[in-house]
């Protein structure tokens, strides 16, 4: 029989998307909750236990509550909150991490999904902090874009609904100012950093899709490594990874602009390193959508995973 899965907050923004990618599937069976019964505790916790699998598609508040109601040994949660991205006792749901990444996901009944920004940033740093050629001591920055659906309901509010009372017009606008980004511990902690990398998030007058930046000063590195080790050891790293590409450094010399847009509707990530061995600098970028490889195109790839599927299935 196939599994069930459940996914704990279908009528969100990610949760919607999930619930498309899996629909039609025949290797799993999808199981929903009345409408009504939505804050009905005993029916979710019903279906929370009578699950393979749940996917928390919820604040952090209700995906703390609803592990909570999970009793079973056997079922397997996907977290896509931040509520515990950087818990003792989770696994982090990003499968080409590191070698031995997607082997944990396998054997995991606890999972959190990776945010979209650490998701670019993290792809973009780890192999080169494994590697040594970032120290861990590195103070980093980052910054991109992405469209407005990651802000959740609110954002997607603010530029889609006329009569918010925060709509707006503007075409682009930076956040996250106070320097208290939800996002910076899990960037920390899994590009294998010391320091909380300076984080400068922007969101502009579109969707879905993003741009994820880490500027390098290759010459205050050790050994001041050239564009081609950067290029080199990412290329290595994300060897056979099939949602992975690594521009080649010829194409991306050839490159005048990048569309944030570039990858919707997929699952895929595209990195580039753009650099200059006689100025001594490089710019690392990750294009990827941000409700794809960035939230529920990593879901169904972590389900998948965790349920003995066909890693790509849905995907």
């Amino acid at each position: 029989m196939a599994p069930k899965v459940f996914i704990d907050g279908e009528a969100g923004t990610t949760g919607l998307e999930i619930r498309e990618r899996l629909a039609g599937r025949r290797d799993l069976q999808l199981v929903s909750i009345d409408p009504q019964r939505r804050r009905d505790v005993e029916a979710r916790r019903e279906l929370l236990n009578g699950a393979d699998a749940v996917i928390l598609c919820l604040p952090d508040d209700a995906a703390r509550e609803a592990v909570g109601l999970v009793q079973s040994h056997s079922v397997k949660v996907i977290d896509a909150s931040t509520a515990h991205r950087v818990s003792p006792g989770w696994d982090y749901g990003f499968p080409e991490m590191t070698r031995t990444q997607r082997a944990a996901l396998e054997a995991s009944h606890r999972i959190s999904n990776p945010g979209c920004w650490p998701t670019g940033f993290i792809a973009l740093t780890r192999p080169l902090v494994d590697a040594g050629l970032i120290p861990a001591d590195s103070w980093l920055t980052a910054h991109g874009v992405s469209g407005y659906s990651g802000g959740g309901r609110s954002m997607i509010a603010e530029f889609e609904d006329e009569a918010a009372p925060n709509h707006t017009d503007v075409p682009f606008r930076l956040y996250g100012l106070a320097m208290a980004h939800k996002h910076v511990p899990e960037m920390k902690a899994y590009a294998g950093l010391d320091h909380r990398p300076l984080f400068s998030p922007a969101v502009g007058r579109y969707r879905k899709g993003m741009l994820v930046e880490v500027p390098l000063a290759l010459d205050a590195l050790p050994g001041a490594p050239p564009p081609a080790a950067i290029h080199a050891c990412l290329a290595d790293a994300y060897a056979g990874e099939p949602f992975f590409e690594v521009v080649s450094l010829a194409e991306s010399a050839g490159v005048a602009t990048l569309d944030p847009e570039g990858l919707n509707g997929t699952n895929r990530m595209r990195l580039f390193v753009f650099g200059s061995e006689r100025e001594g600098q490089a710019r690392l970028v990750a294009q990827l959508d941000n409700l794809g490889k960035g939230a529920s195109g990593a879901a169904v790839q972590n389900l998948n995973i965790a349920l003995g599927l066909e890693e790509t299935a849905g995907l």
